[in-house]
């Protein structure tokens, strides 16, 4: 089924969104443009390690039913750089909900 990988990435990074919205962790929070700046600069950083990867010929592009068989160059789906972004947005969430939980266990053993 072409284009159920591209589909649940979004589906999950739509998941993300509202997690983030929910809990104004990162993109929904006052540093919003700062998070857009490095979800952009580490998606940019991991194509480039990619590119570097292809032009090595470490990493090749499998054959899936999953995958639309769309390239933006050789051996790079246009998944991929959706999958880069999805793991950075991630990345930010996690340490956003990991920071705010440090947080809140500071404030509350300065209370007691």
């Amino acid at each position: 089924m072409p284009g159920l990988y591209l589909a649940c990435l979004l589906v999950s990074a739509t998941g993300l969104a509202l997690l983030d919205a929910r809990f104004r962790l990162v993109l929904w929070s006052a540093g919003a443009g700062r998070a857009a700046a490095a979800i952009a600069l580490g998606t940019a950083f991991f194509l480039a390690w990619d590119a570097v990867g292809i032009a090595a010929g470490v990493f090749v592009k499998g054959d899936s039913p999953l995958l639309l068989g769309w390239d933006l160059a050789p051996h790079l789906p246009v998944e991929e750089p959706v999958f880069l972004a999805f793991l950075c947005y991630l990345a930010l969430l996690v340490h956003g909900a990991v920071s705010r939980r440090q947080e809140r266990m500071r404030v509350a053993d300065e209370k007691a």
